[in-house]
């Protein structure tokens, strides 16, 4: 399983926003869109960051509600892990555990092609598992 497959499943479509966005409205924009994590792309549409919830909660942690009047770009994590369509699930899977992260931007070509959060992974991982199960299920059956 690639994931070329679970994008052709889930959909490629990616929200983005600007570096420039201010951290209180990347908190709402968040909360609205009901995800934990969004690209941080600059000129061109090239990846310049991503920010995720967590990143806000270190950031509030440490400096407080000022925090939220900074903007994306003094918080976000700017060196960002990617994969491409070829990399397997188990690929992704390791990446996402060494690298301690949820989310993975995907690039073809150095743009901007989707994004897999482990959720993504994780059921793709399980139907996979069932599946398995089910055709040795029916190999002993017969």
């Amino acid at each position: 399983m690639t994931v070329k497959q679970i994008l052709a499943q889930k959909g490629r479509e990616v929200v983005t926003v600007s570096p420039t966005m201010g951290t209180d409205e990347a908190v709402r924009f968040l909360a609205e869109n009901k995800i934990g994590a969004v690209v941080v792309t600059g000129a061109g549409g090239k990846i310049a960051g991503i920010l995720s919830e967590r990143d806000i909660v270190r950031v509030v942690a440490s400096k407080g509600a000022d925090a939220l009047g900074m903007p994306i770009s003094a918080i976000m994590t700017a060196k960002v892990t990617t994969c491409g369509e070829d990399h397997t699930v188990n690929q992704v899977m390791e990446l996402m555990t060494n690298g301690r992260f949820r989310h993975l931007p995907v690039e073809s070509n150095g743009t901007l092609i989707g994004i897999i959060s482990i959720g993504d992974v994780v059921r793709r991982r399980i139907e996979d598992v069932e599946r398995e199960a089910e055709e040795i299920k029916a190999y002993i059956a017969s």
